[in-house]
């Protein structure tokens, strides 16, 4: 007898220890905060101006706080999908009976038993499996998410969170696909329609089955007036409304390079939480300036192509001298067809557009741009392909000793090459890293005449330098903040000091030669001072111009991306300069641009 008393003794001492365990595990498994945070957003982008300019995404989302969103969109959700919503604590028995009770009465399944929390619980977990392992997942979620947040966190996360159909997500997405307009300007028929759509969103779509649609909704409203959300008048007037007949899914996408670069840069910095962070960034574009950018490619391009034959491409850059901010970017004549970016991803040779390093790598050395340099044929052991190399200049003709004004104004090879060789390869590729060139630049012979292979953006960028002697980074945007508009990060333009405020001087004047009395002719047509260089490459596959006035530096290239000649006689005066020269006109015209250089 005492032994069977302590038999049972010792079994329930165990069952009190299993308990107490489970109890523990259950209890630490509630304490912990389920993972919300890996929702995915739209990614926003504005302009320099803070108007929207493109938006990029792998789920159609939007985040919008709970208090912007209008109280009877929030009631209909409420009425159709978990009445007692504020009253319960994650699981609804009353709402579970009374669910069955409906259904069995009605002989087919016309409400469901599970709260919103536990609707939230499965959007979570994105498990599509059906099993009891996975019904006890969602049961912890269910009761973490009563632990840890309020009732208004829930909902809030529940119309952010919640699957609208047509590849949208969030109510804020659902407003602006069904009935372009945002989450707070809903009236009660689209609130009731879209909190319809939440028992399945592909079978009550007002697009692929109205009637049913319009069932629903009736039932939606149904709910809300017997819950005294709404009055009888109200209950009536939207059962009427008109239902969407088509969707509003219009991808904001301005300036498709410049938000293809962006959206690169970002995904190196920030990875999924990219996606995940609701992120809203300030661009440093300036429209109207992007629109002119945009045009005058587009339209230069079919000028060359007149001339020359279809498959021209040309991509053009501007930045803000001051900050080194990207203004305007365009890498291609057609994003559609070809996503390249070519002012950043391609690398093409500059000619000539390189021979500024030289020179200003000899005015660094002492010289002035009065000093004389010897313009004649010329043939330099070739350490790589073995004899000699014999660069010529352009037109056949040499000019024997010439200043530094007149051999970089006419774009002299031969004069440009001697003077590289005087002063050291070496120096002149080190000048050009210094100035912000990042590809690899093999200090050969050849390097003076841009024998090389550089980005737009770089090269660009490097003009910069000989307009203010600082050397400054580009950046593309300013400020990234998050779904809540917490600063995540702030962009403060770094720069430093590379040339004294003479050389800078002396370089212009250099620069400004080849405008006023050198290849760089057609530059004169802008209304202010400019100061730029041209480069052609020898078979015409690159023509460029690269230069600068008070407040832009501009960037331009031609050419075809397998490298063949863009057209005889196409070079950097002719195919490249018109567009620089055509973007530099209207650039000034822009609002923006006249402010800042009137300041």
């Amino acid at each position: 007898m005492r032994r069977g008393v302590s038999l049972r003794k010792s079994y329930a001492a165990l069952f009190s220890l299993c308990a107490l365990a489970l109890a523990g595990i259950l209890l630490y498994a509630v304490s912990q905060r389920p993972a919300i945070d890996s929702r995915d957003y739209a990614v926003l982008v504005s302009s320099d101006d803070g108007r929207p300019l493109a938006e990029f995404y792998r789920e159609r989302r939007y985040f919008i706080p709970l208090q912007e969103i209008p109280g009877p969109v929030r009631q209909a959700f409420i009425a159709i999908e978990d009445r007692r919503f504020y009253s319960h604590h994650g699981f609804d028995v009353k709402g579970i009976i009374r669910a069955l009770s409906r259904n069995i009465s009605r002989r087919a399944i016309v409400e469901g038993g599970s709260t919103i929390t536990q609707q939230l619980a499965k959007m979570i977990l994105e498990e599509p499996e059906r099993n009891f392992s996975r019904k006890l997942r969602e049961m912890v979620v269910t009761a973490q998410l009563e632990w840890h947040y309020t009732k208004d966190e829930i909902l809030e996360m529940y119309l952010n969170f919640a699957f609208f159909g047509e590849r949208t997500y969030g109510i804020e997405a659902a407003a602006r696909t069904y009935f372009d307009k945002t989450s707070g300007e809903l009236s009660i028929a689209e609130a009731a329609l879209l909190a319809a759509l939440q028992k399945a969103p592909n079978n009550y779509s007002p697009l692929r089955d109205p009637r049913r649609a319009e069932a629903r909704r009736q039932v939606v409203l149904g709910e809300m007036l017997s819950m005294g959300f709404i009055s009888p008048d109200e209950y009536r007037e939207p059962l009427s409304a008109p239902l969407p007949k088509k969707t509003y899914f219009q991808r904001r996408f301005g300036a498709p390079y410049f938000i293809g670069h962006l959206r690169q840069g970002l995904e190196r910095v920030y990875g999924d939480a990219l996606y995940t962070g609701g992120f809203h960034l300030s661009s440093t574009i300036d429209q109207e300036m992007q629109q002119q950018a945009e045009s005058v490619v587009s339209r230069g391009v079919r000028e060359i192509e007149m001339r020359a034959g279809k498959g021209v491409q040309a991509a053009l850059v501007a930045l803000d001298l001051k900050t080194g901010a990207i203004r305007a970017m365009v890498g291609g004549t057609d994003f559609g067809a070809s996503q390249f970016n070519r002012a950043t991803m391609a690398m093409r040779q500059p000619g000539s557009a390189f021979k500024p390093f030289v020179y200003m790598t000899a005015l660094e050395e002492g010289m002035s741009y009065d000093d004389r340099v010897l313009d004649s044929p010329v043939a330099i052991p070739d350490p790589e392909k073995g004899g000699l190399w014999t660069p010529r200049n352009s037109n056949w003709e040499y000019y024997g000793y010439v200043s530094l004004k007149t051999a970089i104004s006419l774009s002299l090879n031969a004069a440009t090459v001697r003077l590289a060789q005087d002063i050291g390869f070496e120096k002149v590729r080190d000048t050009a890293v210094r100035f912000g060139i990042r590809a690899d630049l093999p200090p050969r012979p050849s390097l003076a005449l841009g024998a090389c292979d550089v980005t737009l953006l770089d090269l660009t960028a490097s003009y910069i330098v000989f307009a203010t002697g600082r050397r400054i980074t580009p950046h593309s945007y300013t400020t990234i903040t998050d779904r809540r508009g917490n600063v995540v990060e702030r962009i403060s333009p770094l720069s430093h000091e590379v040339l004294s405020p003479e050389l800078v001087d002396k370089i212009k004047v250099l620069l400004r030669a080849v405008v006023e009395s050198g290849t760089g002719g057609r530059a004169l047509a802008v209304n202010r001072k400019v100061y730029g260089k041209t480069g052609t490459t020898d078979d015409y596959s690159d023509a460029w111009f690269v230069g600068f006035d008070d407040r832009l530096a501009v960037g331009v290239w031609v050419g075809r991306d397998d490298h063949t000649a863009i057209g005889p006689g196409e070079s950097g005066s002719s195919a490249a300069l018109p567009l620089w020269v055509d973007f530099m006109k209207k650039a000034d015209s822009t609002p923006s641009h006249r402010e800042k250089r009137s300041g």
